[in-house]
C-alpha cells in the first residue's frame, strides 16, 4: 500500500509542477486563471486524500478552507 501512496505522491508533486509552471509562463490570462485553479483543486484534494491516510480530521478542515479561498480568488478575476 505505501507504494502506491508513493507513486500518488509523485504524481501529484509532477502534476503541481506542470501547473506552477504554466502560472508562470502562461500565454494568456485565462490559462494562468485556469491553471491557479487547477492547482487550488489538486492541493484540496492532496489534503482530502491525506486526512484519510492519516486518520486526523484537522486536514478535511484545511481543504474546505483551501477550496473556499481558491473559489474567492477566482471570482475577483470574473
Amino acid at each position: 500500500m505505501s507504494t502506491i501512496l508513493i507513486i500518488g505522491a509523485i504524481c501529484y508533486a509532477v502534476l503541481g509542477c506542470m501547473l506552477v509552471y504554466r502560472i508562470a509562463k502562461g500565454p494568456t490570462a485565462a490559462d494562468r486563471l485556469c491553471a491557479s485553479d487547477s492547482l487550488d483543486l489538486l492541493t484540496s484534494t492532496a489534503l482530502v486524500l491525506y486526512s484519510l491516510y492519516t486518520g486526523r480530521m484537522i486536514f478535511l478542515d484545511i481543504a474546505m478552507i483551501v477550496a473556499i479561498l481558491g473559489f474567492i480568488s477566482q471570482l475577483q478575476y470574473c
